[in-house]
């Protein structure tokens, strides 16, 4: 909002959470004795919409496109039509088994999201792309709502939560590894600077000439 702009954020990750959020507030209001998985989604439903609303206005036209059409793809039509099937394609404890199915799968797939940023922490020997706070709340996420999901039996929460917990806990453990580490700077210049510098042209008669000087000299 300060800057006006979304600079070069991806628009993906608030679509995808909007969905996941949207998921298990609906599975939490279908599933008995679930309004707290209901109510700390719901929350999350109005908090991604907020980001993408914001994303809407201060995206450049062609991502402010691109953007709406997988809202309208990913949120109004596959949450719509989960809706639909579930509601009037299944009863009791099948529909609840899908919703939490759908839900458990894409909450999988957000949690192993920061391997990439494991990879690069691995790779670089440094911690300096993979913030520590993130790092902690997602292990304390995973560890409060795995312990939750075993009080009540419910291994729909209990599975990707798990999953969280176990990703969390393997990136505190990469960060006290490398937190006093620096990066090499071979690895770091390739991944940060070294596409800056390689020539998109080939060098031109005066350049190949003034470098030839300069040698000789």
């Amino acid at each position: 909002m300060k800057k006006r702009s979304t600079e070069e954020f991806e628009c993906v990750p608030y679509i995808c959470t909007l969905l996941n959020s949207s998921l298990w507030t609906y599975y939490g209001i279908t599933k008995p004795g679930s309004y707290l998985v209901a109510t700390v989604n719901g929350f999350g439903v109005i908090v991604e919409i907020v980001y993408i609303s914001l994303f809407l206005i201060y995206a450049p036209p062609r991502t402010r496109a691109k953007t709406g059409t997988l809202v309208g793809i990913v949120d109004v039509v596959v949450f719509t039509g989960t809706v639909f099937l579930t509601q009037f394609g299944m009863e009791g404890e099948m529909r609840i088994n899908v919703i939490g199915f759908m839900g458990a799968a894409l909450n999988i797939v957000m949690y192993a999201s920061p391997l990439s940023a494991m990879r690069l922490v691995w790779i670089t020997k440094s911690v300096e792309y993979m913030p520590f706070l993130l790092s902690l709340f997602m292990f304390l996420n995973g560890a409060v709502w795995t312990f939750y999901a075993f009080l009540v039996q419910d291994w729909y929460l209990g599975v990707p939560n798990g999953s969280g917990f176990v990703l969390g806990f393997a990136q505190l453990a990469l960060y006290s590894i490398y937190r006093t580490s620096k990066p090499s700077k071979s690895v770091s210049g390739d991944l940060d600077d070294g596409w800056q510098h390689r020539r998109l042209l080939p060098p031109s008669t005066s350049d190949v000439t003034q470098t030839h000087a300069a040698n000789t000299v």
